[in-house]
């Protein structure tokens, strides 16, 4: 990788670590902390969330055709979603001890924590637990198929991908084959050396 490349990648890397120190600081202006699993809003900052809150009933009768139609379609997915989840826990469970590398932490993936907003009504709060879910299991799909590629196919691809995941970029070049097979065992390596 040159250079160029390295600097780069750094540069991003800075990027959004100041990107999450800025949103961690504009957050602290909502006035909320957090205390183990529960977010905690300030007494007056929740009574005016509750103020907020739209009844089910006239939530439902102010809903489109489309998005009551749609829902059952959407829920629909919860099921493969499961089945995934499954998948993902038993392959780790025995591909990732056998590979001796740490497994991923699905909880850093998956977090369902917008049921605690007073603004939200119950529909609401399923439909944001049922997102957080969806969308944290696929990112933590995601970060266990990267690990995988690393251990078995360190190399970029030869056409640019859409959303490549942040381990491809360390990936060897397509075609650049000196000493590939010591090269992938480092892959492995550290790999196994990340913490988990």
């Amino acid at each position: 990788m040159s250079d160029r490349i390295r600097d780069l990648l750094a540069e991003i890397t800075r990027l959004e670590d100041e990107l999450e120190h800025t949103l961690h600081e504009q957050q602290e202006h909502v006035l909320f902390r957090i205390e183990g699993t529960r977010v905690r809003f300030e007494k007056r900052i929740h009574d005016a969330h509750r103020l907020l809150k739209v009844g089910l009933v006239r939530w439902l009768l102010s809903s489109s055709l489309r998005s009551i139609l749609s829902a059952p379609f959407i829920y629909s997915l919860g099921v493969p979603l499961l089945v995934l989840d499954g998948w993902l826990w038993m392959y780790q469970a025995v591909c990732f001890p056998l590979y001796r590398m740490p497994k991923v932490r699905r909880a850093a993936y998956i977090v369902i924590d917008r049921h605690q907003l007073a603004y939200l009504n119950s529909i609401e709060k399923l439909n944001c637990a049922y997102c957080g879910y969806g969308n944290g299991l696929l990112a933590y799909a995601r970060e266990i198929a990267a690990r995988t590629e690393q251990y078995w196919c360190p190399i970029k691809h030869a056409r640019r991908v859409l959303g490549a995941h942040r381990r491809q970029a360390d990936f060897l070049d397509f075609g650049d084959s000196e000493d590939y097979p010591a090269r992938a065992r480092a892959y492995r390596r550290a790999l196994r050396d990340e913490p988990s």
